[in-house]
């Protein structure tokens, strides 16, 4: 990345903290950058790569080496990890001392809160606010959560699924789940192993999940060749997949996306529920992209069930209006 003066001044910045995936927007720039949330180890405990690199090294590096995911669930499992991760990731935007908006899972503890605020804190940054990573979808796809109108939002991203009705600055009924993308690749892993006696790694599920996944049958059913260790012989194995294997694989946590969806609505107040039923449903985040997944929402809940246009950038788009705009939305950040 070219060295760039004004962002050295730039004092503002909205970060997207994924389970999977880190954006990072600096107010007056745009998304500067988008890496995988992962950290790797030497032998020594020393940080030798984060981000793209390190993701490289998943499932390749020798015993020596540890390849971690520092947040799971949507919170952070490695302090330290993610500390060394803000840091790299601030560095490399080229800001110094900056107010950060970070977004969290609605469902967290305050002492899940309060371990994000001190790592970005320790990280460098200035002054920390957060704000619930449903509401700043809702804000990204460009929804005005001021009104007193319900809009509901489906935010399915790689550690959780946020759920939530929206209205008048405020979520009024939330559902926060352990079931998104990345217990979508753990599902189609298990399979696998169950079905075909064929272990294969993370990164292999999640290409499998990207190019067969769906949720609905399709007009066109596809396949695919997945390379793998025979878990009886312990050999390199090929084996043919189809899409109508992988869906069937992915159907529990489709399922329990459902029914927290239908959990959520149940919880609704009445007012609020008809409003969702002339505006619908929006969903963001990666899961989103799950093929036929909209077709399946619309079937189970008759309710009219809309993609965000960029479902992967709606939260750290949505974080960044909040940070452009703070007087206005500071009744959502905290």
């Amino acid at each position: 990345m070219a060295f760039s003066f004004k962002n050295m001044f730039v004092s503002q910045v909205a970060i997207d903290l994924g389970t999977a995936n880190t954006l990072v927007y600096v107010k007056g720039e745009g998304i500067m950058l988008d890496e995988p949330s992962i950290v790797a180890y030497d032998k020594n405990e020393e940080i030798i790569a984060i981000g793209k690199e390190a993701r490289e090294m998943l499932g390749r590096a020798p015993g020596e080496i540890k390849v971690i995911r520092p947040l799971r669930d949507g919170v952070i499992a490695n302090f330290e990890a993610t500390e060394q991760m803000l840091k790299t990731f601030i560095k490399k935007v080229q800001v110094v001392r900056p107010t950060i908006i970070i977004c969290v899972p609605s469902g967290v503890t305050e002492v899940e809160r309060r371990a994000v605020r001190d790592s970005a804190e320790r990280a460098g940054a200035k002054l920390v606010k957060l704000i619930y990573e449903p509401m700043a979808a809702a804000i990204g796809v460009g929804l005005d959560v001021s009104q007193p109108v319900g809009n509901m939002i489906i935010d399915i991203g790689g550690g959780t699924t946020e759920i939530a009705v929206i209205s008048l600055n405020g979520i009024v009924v939330k559902e926060s789940i352990k079931c998104a993308g990345d217990e979508m690749d753990k599902a189609i892993l298990n399979y696998f192993k169950r079905k075909h006696n064929l272990l294969i790694g993370e990164k292999t599920a999640e290409e499998i999940k990207i190019t067969l996944g769906s949720a609905i049958e399709l007009t066109t059913e596809t396949k695919t060749t997945v390379k793998g260790r025979d878990l009886i012989g312990g050999a390199p194995k090929v084996k043919d997949v189809t899409s109508e294997e992988i869906r069937e694989a992915l159907e529990v946590p489709i399922k329990r996306i459902i029914e927290a969806a239908k959990l959520t609505l149940e919880r609704t107040p009445p007012e609020l529920a008809s409003d969702i039923l002339d505006r619908g449903i929006m969903v963001t985040g990666g899961g989103a992209l799950l093929k036929g997944l909209d077709e399946r929402l619309r079937k189970e809940t008759s309710l009219p069930i809309h993609i965000a246009e960029d479902p992967l950038k709606a939260v750290v788009l949505g974080t960044a209006r909040a940070l452009e705009d703070m007087k206005n939305y500071v009744k959502i950040l905290f």
